[in-house]
């Protein structure tokens, strides 16, 4: 009974501590706003925002409410995060392999570039390409094309739009692509285990990706064309690409920075996850004749993920933590329209700086769950 109580009582005191700091910091929060006269709600949410954003993935005007607001800087800010994932992870991956390469100068050119990018601050990572590299560009009306359609500017990277019809089916082709590649990858993994027979998945793979989504522009009805963008003058001194997709220069400098600093943890986390694995099985993988890309793919990686997935995950919740610094180069994120625009016009601090708050963590949980979901696929199973 006694050891019950012992190990009873520290929790217990532990949660009432906890009640008692928050319901004081409650109840002061609410002395002070009565004492202010400013009162607490969402209500505002519905409210009209009055301002205008520079870049938004949905339509969006200075008419429309806090709340839409709030969403174009929710999708502005999951936008900088997936671009980052990604390019950081293509990046981390070739790096950490490459520092392992016994070509010397492979192997330098990877540890320079770990040390330079990981020993200078992100924020002056950020300022070099906003403020050095992108505004060095020349402007709309002084720029010659890139394969006569790409247009790079002190304004942004002006690309070809796509223009779809019956885009719905085609849609349809990538998910039953996708599922087709899920089966076959499972089948071709119960193959090896059970008969040790090889499938060329890679390839498969690629083939179903491409043939189901043509499949849908020969039979299906789907019709791809595009916008290409086109100088226009506005008055003798103000010019536009009317047409097309525009990136925005403060996108590019802010996944340029997130992603080649982020890259350089994630490839010290596979350098770390390969190393890992013991000399002896790469030995013995080569004496059955495994060809060297073989034994990275079949025995070094499978093994090597275990090690690399957890330290790579606080990488991505790390970068999309990093990504609100975008407020230092205006990029329209949620820090910078919600929790900064929005904030200064309302009034409603707590309101606020809770959501995004609450906002930032469901993020970071989402992803960690995500995570340690295909870590724990990946683990292996003792019997």
């Amino acid at each position: 009974m006694n050891f019950k109580l012992n190990k009873i009582i520290p929790q217990l005191a532990t949660l009432l501590a906890v009640i008692l700091v928050f319901g004081f910091l409650t109840y002061n929060a609410q002395v002070n706003m009565d004492n202010r006269g400013i009162e607490f709600g969402f209500g505002f949410l519905t409210q009209e925002s009055s301002f205008d954003v520079q870049f938004s993935l949905i339509d969006y005007d200075g008419s429309h409410s806090y709340a839409r607001a709030y969403l174009v800087g929710l999708l502005n800010t999951l936008l900088v995060a997936f671009i980052g994932i990604i390019l950081s992870t293509v990046l981390g991956v070739i790096v950490g392999i490459a520092r392992l390469s016994p070509n010397y100068l492979i192997e330098r050119t990877a540890a320079w570039y770990v040390e330079f990018f990981r020993n200078i601050p992100l924020l002056l990572q950020i300022f070099f390409w906003y403020f050095a590299a992108l505004r060095a560009l020349p402007l709309p009306q002084d720029t010659e094309p890139m394969f006569g359609v790409f247009f790079l500017t002190i304004k942004g990277l002006f690309v070809p739009r796509f223009v779809w019809e019956n885009l719905d089916i085609f849609f349809y082709s990538i998910i039953a692509a996708i599922i087709s590649i899920i089966v076959i990858r499972n089948y071709a993994r119960k193959l090896q285990e059970n008969e040790g027979k090889q499938l060329p998945v890679f390839y498969i793979s690629i083939g179903l990706f491409l043939i189901l989504p043509l499949l849908t522009f020969l039979v299906g009805g789907v019709s791809l064309n595009f916008s290409i963008p086109e100088l226009e003058q506005m008055s003798n001194t103000s010019f536009k690409y009317k047409g097309g997709l525009g990136i925005p220069p403060e996108l590019i400098a802010l996944t340029l920075a997130l992603g080649l600093y982020t890259a350089t943890f994630i490839a010290e986390c596979v350098r770390a996850g390969i190393q890992g694995i013991s000399k002896g099985q790469k030995e013995a993988a080569a004496s059955i004749g495994l060809t060297p890309n073989q034994i990275l793919k079949l025995v070094i990686m499978p093994q090597a993920l275990r090690i690399i997935i957890p330290p790579t995950t606080n990488q991505y919740l790390n970068l999309t933590k990093n990504s609100s610094l975008a407020a230092a180069i205006a990029y329209p994120d949620l820090v910078l329209i919600f929790a900064g625009t929005a904030l200064m016009q309302t009034g409603r601090a707590i309101e606020i700086v809770s959501i995004t708050m609450l906002t930032y963590l469901s993020i970071s949980l989402s992803i960690s769950v995500l995570m340690n979901w295909y870590n724990k696929k990946i683990a292996i199973k003792e019997k």
